[in-house]
């Protein structure tokens, strides 16, 4: 029997060094401090008669050893997940999900999900960062975030990842400034007016400047934004036509606040997943992305009706 040779407290402080790289990070994340985490690490080194971690400089590197413990330590870690998924005791799991989602995520079906998450994990806490799909990536790819529910295309390779839907864009404007244009568009007709749309180096963004480009119509009124939000209001305010998901502005169009023009070229419809390292996370995170995928998926059923 192992008794008390080792601590699961342990082997996440070595899982979570080794992910962030720093041992203030790591006790971040845990909620206690570096001594406490520093001496977590000693503790499990001193019992395993190996050195784990080598420390210069500020800087972490795994052992050769050290290497093929963390991977042992994340299979012991999941074990005690599972034998808590068996005892149906998800009230168990104390931890926190780093989850990134996009502006368009936060502004529809967010607050169901969370919802949700809280219900099946009542112990687990979140830190939210919303923020475009591209920043996400790079905050995925340096272990800064467990899950993230963004669109494509993705910078980041990832083991894991769970599709959650097609959301089309929609050209829309204010009634008083859709009263001044003719009942079916072109791309053309509307350059004349103030044209909103989502951030440079988004897809929308770069499809309307590239179809600009190949049709030989001026970019001068195109205005992006890093927040959607904000091109909804202009919109609203009779500002500018926006050119924005279906998904974000469809209640307005049923009060009549906003009018959904037909024109004939749109951006191909943005495409949602769950994304996570699945050899890294905990289990309760593959959970979590699943969750995301029933919200989106009910979410896109309720807006039909």
């Amino acid at each position: 029997m192992l008794g008390n040779t080792f601590t699961l407290k342990q082997l996440e402080a070595l899982v979570w060094v080794a992910d962030l790289g720093s041992f203030r990070k790591a006790a971040q994340h845990l909620n206690t401090t570096q001594p406490n985490i520093s001496s977590r690490i000693a503790s499990l080194e001193s019992t395993l008669g190996t050195i784990l971690m080598l420390r210069d400089a500020g800087s972490v590197r795994l052992t050769d050893k050290g290497h093929e413990i963390l991977q042992a330590a994340r299979a012991v870690l999941r074990q005690a997940e599972e034998l808590i998924e068996v005892a149906a005791r998800p009230d168990l799991v104390q931890n926190r999900l780093r989850l990134g989602v996009t502006e368009l995520i936060a502004a529809t079906w967010l607050h169901e999900y969370l919802r949700r998450l809280k219900a099946a994990y009542p112990e687990v806490s979140f830190e939210l960062t919303v923020d475009l799909s591209r920043t996400l990536d790079r905050a995925l790819a340096l272990n800064e975030l467990d899950l993230t529910l963004q669109t494509a295309p993705f910078a980041t390779t990832v083991t894991g990842q769970i599709e959650l839907g097609e959301y089309p864009y929609a050209w829309v404007a204010s009634s008083e400034v859709a009263a001044e244009l003719p009942t079916k568009l072109t791309v053309k007709d509307l350059i004349p007016h103030t044209l909103l749309t989502h951030a440079r180096h988004t897809q929308a963004f770069t499809e309307l400047s590239d179809y600009a480009d190949a049709n030989a119509l001026p970019k001068a009124g195109f205005v992006p934004s890093s927040s959607m939000s904000s091109c909804l209001q202009m919109t609203l305010d009779g500002m500018g036509v926006s050119l924005l998901p279906e998904a974000m502005v469809a209640k307005d169009i049923a009060a009549g606040k906003l009018v959904h023009l037909c024109v004939d070229w749109a951006p191909n419809p943005l495409r949602f997943c769950a994304r996570y390292h699945a050899e890294k996370v905990a289990r309760f995170v593959l959970h979590a992305a699943r969750i995301a995928e029933e919200t989106a998926t009910d979410f896109k059923e309720g807006s039909k009706h």
